[in-house]
């Protein structure tokens, strides 16, 4: 990592292979589950021992892909497994909320891909359930534990921005339509704002808070899933977001924090490695620092899972840094845009 060009803050726990190890089980080895076992395997030293599929030969090619001891064709298998201490999620957005259930009434932590669940009402279902059992529950918004948003912490911390006043945001992408996908099937809680939307929407609440109102304009697919969202949020002190998500256009995946003293702009993509540039009030540029760890795109999982391990071995039960009642808010930001966009699941209008 290089040294800033002025005298901006480090990112603190640069390195996950600081972080104590645990036993983590993988629950529907799918795409983004491949990706994350690559992640800790290369820069970790966290242990994946075991995979569950409801499919026993995906998860024993799985586990032979990966070198993990133990493979199950069921999920209650994995969660009943003594070996594993916490369990990561990485199955369909509607499946978040069962799956995770299971694993915490099996009195395991859980890990739990984003969005945490498919609607503000699921998420706190699952809040309320870990707190019960007295486990560590964590969305995996794995934006949140990347060095460079460790120092634009610092930096609101500080005061250096002075107050926030506008924060912006955009992911979007460009996917064919296809009803039978997972990303436009409403019956899977498809459409952009769950799927890539949630960064956005969660960047905001980190920079400015919940939002005390929601305005939300966009396109809907065919099949009733939202294709395009632009949505305007409105702090509690009068600071605006200005976000945008989409499947049918690629846009410039940038974030910024602007503040009566400065601004700092995210590097492009924001939600994974990248860089940060602060500037003052008058756009000249105060330092830049760039994320040269070689860790790029899902390769930044890995930093999740280190802050996973120390706050378990810390005897915490959330993460300080992104917690579990703010996950329910920020979900509830999205049940609120997609409901002002006419957005349907399962027949029935988001709640």
């Amino acid at each position: 990592m290089t040294e800033p060009t002025t005298a901006l803050p480090l990112p603190r726990f640069p390195d996950p292979r600081d972080a104590p190890s645990l036993r983590w089980g993988i629950l529907a080895p799918g795409g983004i589950a491949n990706d994350f076992v690559g992640s800790l395997r290369a820069h970790t030293g966290q242990r994946v021992v075991a995979v569950g599929s409801r499919n026993a030969d995906r998860a024993a090619a799985f586990a032979a892909r990966h070198e993990i001891e133990r493979s199950y064709g069921s999920y209650e298998e994995l969660v009943a497994d003594p070996g594993v201490d916490v369990v990561y999620i990485a199955s369909p957005h509607t499946e978040h909320t069962p799956n995770a259930l299971l694993a915490i009434a099996a009195g395991k932590h859980v890990l739990i891909e984003k969005p945490m669940a498919a609607t503000a009402v699921e998420a706190q279902e699952i809040a309320d359930a870990a707190r019960a059992a007295g486990v560590f529950a964590m969305e995996a918004m794995w934006t949140r534990y990347l060095p460079q948003t460790d120092i634009a912490r610092q930096l609101l911390e500080a005061g250096t921005l002075g107050e926030v006043r506008v924060v912006t945001a955009d992911f979007g992408g460009a996917a064919e339509f296809d009803p039978a996908s997972r990303l436009f099937d409403p019956r899977l809680a498809g459409g952009a704002l769950l799927d890539i939307g949630v960064y956005p929407v969660s960047f905001a609440s980190f920079a400015m808070g919940a939002p005390a109102s929601v305005i939300a304009s966009g396109e809907l697919a065919p099949s009733g899933v939202d294709a395009q969202a632009a949505l305007i949020l409105t702090g509690p002190n009068g600071a605006q977001a200005l976000l945008s998500t989409g499947v049918i256009a690629r846009t410039p995946w940038t974030a910024s924090i602007s503040g009566t003293l400065g601004r700092i702009d995210i590097h492009s993509p924001f939600w994974c490695a990248s860089g940060v540039t602060v500037h003052d009030t008058e756009g000249h540029t105060i330092g830049t620092w760039l994320d040269e760890s070689g860790r790029p795109d899902r390769q930044g999982m890995c930093y999740q899972a280190a802050a996973l391990a120390r706050y378990v071995a810390a005897g915490l039960t959330e993460s300080p840094l992104h917690s579990l009642d703010e996950t329910v808010s920020i979900i509830a930001t999205i049940d609120e845009a997609r409901r002002q966009l006419g957005y349907e699941r399962l027949g029935q209008a988001a709640e």
